[in-house]
């Protein structure tokens, strides 16, 4: 056992973020296996973006509960149940015999995503008010290592399925390649549940419930002892006795009232915002993405790779400046240097022009009907969607689906070199910036006889936005084309950005109930 409370704090907290980095184990590890998922189950767009937003509906549905749980089971107990739901859902996806038993597998899985609200809300009860915003972001740079570490795990088994060594043949890892993919996430999962049965019930929680013995021996793991009685005052008197047993329904009235309306406000348009700019149709899709500008299979998983790692660098430089810069700043400038990027990456894709070669017809599989397109041979078409639809329509949709990435590798011309540093550069934005301070915020800026109501609410309309993105986009990007998507992305994090410049107060360096009285006094309407 670690000698320093601080120390014990900081170790249980890294613990419970581990939750961060099995969620983005789990997000991303489908997006290897996209297109063999749909070449094995026969899937069309609608059908592909259910099984791949699956976890985003599942998450939904839990989000009713875990108000309900984390208040009633308390932080750890609904800490463990989560865990157990990752390590069975990553099974069942892995052997799935089905469409469906995948679908229902994933969106299991996709219960157990409110580790990355709870995850923050543990954090941030347990942690000293001078580190919660660096320890809170931990959660992030888990997600984040997550994300990372997903891409080179499909990478790296793209690159075994290719391998001429006999005991990787052996394994038949071609055949199954998304159930390696999926299978790799059960081992760090198992692992996270261990763990988490190490760390002590949030002190916060149990003096909420009355269980002031128990607060007080579960505060001196993470405090000095002279600073026990102290703190145990603090929270007392930001805990209302009268409302701490009142039903979820009383408690989300409560969080409507006046009183809480700019802290509301706030946590809305960051919840709305931060996933309306597109972040995990990009993550969830990477490969599906980098082939629309003309790589081939190992070229896309590369740049997904490069892509993670990016996400890895600037989430950590969040990390060490997200309590001297301020919540304020980082997230206006973030949302300014995001608009800016997506932009980029729309006006490169407007300039994309498509035109079938003889190269890229050589090019194709031996099984690929390479005659019936000699037709379109040198014939220009001025979007994707224009170019799709007639390989579509000449070989049918199923076909130009199969042969899509060396269809276009080879007959696409538009400035890829722009729009990957559009892509990487948002990328940077949104995990210097918006990805870990929404998670900060709602981490700080609620009191106690809400936060386990409100930090999952605003969870779950981030929810909402991010499965309502993650489902439309394969549909969106085969109807619309990549320039319009792009572009779209851009339209709620500008209104966001106008939101948080107006009524976004700073935050750092606060207690819980500091914070919640300057959002009192900035409800109060003026006199």
């Amino acid at each position: 056992m670690m000698s320093s409370p601080h120390a014990r704090a900081i170790l249980y907290s890294v613990i419970v973020a581990l939750g961060g980095l099995i969620f983005g184990l789990d997000a991303v590890l489908i997006s290897g296996g996209v297109d063999q998922i749909r070449e094995e189950f026969g899937l069309s767009d609608w059908w592909l973006g259910f099984a791949v937003s699956a976890p985003g509906f599942g998450v939904l549905l839990a989000l009713l509960l875990t108000g309900w749980l984390c208040n009633s089971l308390g932080r750890k107990k609904t800490l463990l149940l989560i865990a157990f739901l990752y390590v069975l859902s990553a099974i069942w996806s892995t052997v799935a015999p089905s469409y469906w038993q995948l679908v229902v597998a994933r969106l299991l899985g996709g219960l157990a995503f409110t580790s990355l609200s709870l995850g923050p809300m543990y954090i941030g009860e347990i942690a000293p008010a001078r580190l919660r915003g660096k320890l809170v972001a931990i959660n992030q740079i888990n997600t984040v290592i997550g994300l990372s570490g997903a891409y080179f795990i499909n990478l790296a088994i793209l690159n075994a399925s290719q391998s001429t060594a006999p005991w990787l043949q052996s394994l038949n890892i071609g055949d199954n390649l998304w159930r390696y993919m999926l299978g790799s996430e059960i081992l760090p999962a198992l692992i996270w549940f261990l763990l988490l049965f190490l760390i002590p019930e949030s002190p916060r929680w149990l003096l909420f419930r009355g269980r002031d013995a128990e607060a007080k021996e579960a505060l001196r793991r993470i405090v000095p002892e002279e600073e026990v009685d102290t703190q145990i005052e603090e929270m007392r008197q930001g805990i209302d006795e009268e409302t701490k047993d009142l039903p979820v329904m009383t408690q989300i009235a409560e969080l409507l009232g006046s009183g809480l309306r700019i802290a509301v406000l706030v946590g809305a348009t960051i919840a709305i915002a931060q996933q309306a700019t597109g972040i995990n149709a990009i993550y969830f899709y990477a490969p599906t993405v980098f082939k629309q500008l003309g790589y081939d299979a190992n070229a896309a998983f590369m740049q997904a790779a490069v892509m993670g790692v990016v996400s890895l660098v600037f989430a950590l430089l969040a990390l060490s400046v997200v309590d001297s810069l301020g919540r304020r700043p980082v997230a206006v400038l973030g949302f300014l240097w995001i608009i800016a990027s997506l932009g980029l990456c729309a006006y490169g894709f407007s300039q994309a022009k498509y035109e079938l070669t003889d190269e890229a017809l050589a090019a194709l599989p031996e099984e690929a009907d390479a005659g019936a397109l000699r037709e379109l041979v040198g014939k220009p078409f001025g979007s994707d969607i224009e170019f799709k639809e007639a390989i579509g329509e000449t070989i049918g949709v199923d076909e130009a689906r199969k042969h899509e990435s060396a269809l276009l590798e080879g007959s696409v011309e538009l400035p890829a070199g722009l729009i990957v540093a559009g892509i990487l550069s948002f990328i940077a934005a949104f995990q210097f910036s918006v990805g870990p301070v929404m998670w900060i915020l709602l981490s700080e800026i609620f009191p106690t006889s809400v936060r386990g109501v409100a930090i999952p609410l605003f969870h779950f309309i981030t929810g909402v936005t991010s499965y309502l993105v993650q489902l439309l986009f394969p549909v969106a990007l085969s109807t619309f084309g990549a320039a319009t998507v792009f572009a779209s992305f851009v339209a709620i994090p500008l209104v966001g950005l106008l939101v948080l410049y107006v009524y976004l107060p700073e935050t750092k360096n606060l207690s819980i109930e500091e914070i919640h009285e300057a959002f009192t006094k900035k409800s109060q309407p003026a006199v």
